[in-house]
């Protein structure tokens, strides 16, 4: 802990300075899995803060900083016979990211955000004041503890966490359930993720196209039957999940019996999707054009997992024509956005998450205009639209502010920040509560950071917008590949959860 509080006092020196000359700072963490660009040239470090500082097997917690990733913190903790109880699925989102953005996965149907997780963090403010700030309603800072979990950052910076463990198991029993229509789908996901009466820790969704859709249910267990093969999806010879699926699925019928269970290792499927960035990475094989194979897969399997493929996204430009959002709606109005997307982008597959919405006010996904009655403490779904847009910029653009308007105003949804956005100030702050955001930032001298919008707001002006011949065809995909290699991100090239 003494090398933490030096760290610590290292940052709250810093941030110490910037504050009393009123100057604007970004915080550098070494990593990021965000598709925003980068804004400021002013840094404050963090990226020391890399460490699990210490497992309590008795209260089921761990201290953490906050540049922890997701499969270090599995490493850490399943020696213990725990595991955190919302792990994202890319194993380089880290415990901070994973706090001040938006987190879920297929466990937040029961355990919701991954910030609902947590009983409490260290904060360096913005004056240079290191506090500590839980969800306990006694605490004074309570507000502080709800307010910047999603706010990205603009409240203070986050240097310690305890989160949360629950037993880990050897295996997830994994079942696969095919249904024949968008509908039958997301009324088998919202009917599996009644936590009150479903025995499922994970449930999510793959809706391949009009006609075919699954959901995934995974139960942790010790137990295998003896003639049960294990599946894994970590090594380079193994499939990708999502085309496991696929392929285990395709000659199913939508009967409650006909359905696929398989084994998998927890840690295996935690990140399961891993390799592919769910199903992302296809598209790099089109853009060289490369065949899009099992060999080709596996010969580059370094460049197809998820570090590897930010390093390669935010070096090459190319997220300006990627539409890459996650857009969480209430149940009643999914099967009509899954519609309104497949007729404006024409992407396929789509990711389905239940989730619990957090309490308001938030900057995590709700309910809003009619649609609230609707989703009040009921489940919301997530619903995943990643793929290659217009080749223009300016015409991805209008896509994107096509899918914020009609999300919010047709389908009452609201989407993550971890993506481009491209509100105008006044629709933005329509959405999300200004004023309670705005006192949180007069109380905690955070006035002088960015606000939330300053952060998300993606520059369209010409200029900025502009492409040059890095981020141009074919010159953006070696770009983005040598910054991606030089980076070493492809390595250790085994799981730390696997040594």
């Amino acid at each position: 802990m003494e090398a933490h509080k030096q760290a610590v006092a290292t940052i709250a020196s810093a941030v110490r300075q910037y504050f009393a000359r009123r100057e604007p700072y970004r915080i550098f963490h070494g990593s990021t899995n965000s598709t925003r660009p980068r804004t400021h040239n002013r840094a404050v470090d963090i990226s020391a803060l890399g460490h699990v500082l210490s497992v309590d097997t008795e209260k089921k917690t761990c201290l953490v900083e906050p540049n922890v990733p997701m499969d270090r913190l599995v490493a850490a903790t399943l020696p213990h016979g725990l595991v955190p109880p919302v792990v994202m699925e890319f194993p380089g989102i880290t415990a901070g990211g994973g706090y001040a953005g938006t987190a879920g996965e297929s466990s937040s149907f029961r355990h919701g955000f991954f910030d609902e997780t947590i009983n409490r963090v260290e904060m360096v403010l913005a004056n240079g004041d290191v506090v500590e700030a839980t969800p306990q309603p006694d605490d004074t800072r309570r507000d502080l503890f709800r307010g910047a979990a999603g706010a990205l950052g603009t409240l203070g910076i986050t240097t310690l966490m305890e989160l949360q463990l629950v037993p880990a198991r050897k295996y997830v029993k994994t079942t696969y359930h095919r249904r024949s229509s968008v509908g039958a789908t997301v009324r088998l996901i919202k009917e599996l993720a009644d936590a009150k009466t479903q025995r499922a820790d994970y449930v999510d969704g793959i809706v391949f196209s009009k006609d075919h859709g699954v959901v995934v249910t995974g139960e942790m267990t010790d137990e295998k039957p003896a003639d049960a093969a294990v599946q894994t999806f970590s090594h380079a010879r193994d499939p990708w999940f999502y085309l496991h699926v696929q392929d285990k699925t395709k000659t199913k019928t939508a009967a409650d019996t006909d359905t696929v269970t398989e084994y998998i290792p927890l840690a295996e499927y935690l990140f399961r999707y891993d390799r592919g960035g769910f199903w992302v990475a296809r598209s790099a094989f089109a853009y060289f054009p490369f065949p899009f194979n099992r060999w080709t897969r596996w010969f580059l399997d370094d460049f197809c997992k998820t570090r590897m493929l930010y390093k390669a996204l935010h070096a090459s430009g190319q997220s300006s024509t990627y539409i890459v959002q996650d857009l969480a709606l209430p149940y009643a109005s999914a099967e009509a956005f899954v519609d309104y997307t497949a007729e404006t982008f024409g992407i396929w597959p789509l990711w389905l998450c239940p989730l619990k919405p957090a309490a308001k006010p938030t900057f995590h996904p709700h309910a809003t205009g009619p649609h609230e009655s609707d989703a009040a403490e009921k489940q919301m779904l997530n619903i995943g639209l990643w793929g290659q847009g217009p080749a223009s910029v300016a015409a991805c653009v209008e896509l994107n502010k096509d899918l914020e308007h009609k999300l919010a105003s047709d389908f009452g949804g609201m989407k993550w920040f971890y993506a481009h956005a491209y509100y105008e100030q006044d629709a933005f702050w329509r959405i999300y509560d200004r004023p309670a955001y705005e006192a949180l930032r007069l109380k905690y001298n955070a006035t002088t950071l960015p606000s939330v919008y300053d952060k998300i707001k993606v520059n369209t002006d010409k200029a900025a917008m502009a492409r040059t011949f890095k981020t141009t065809w074919p010159f953006a995909a070696f770009f983005g590949l040598q910054h991606a290699i030089a980076s070493k991100a492809y390595l250790p090239r085994t799981p730390p959860w696997r040594k």
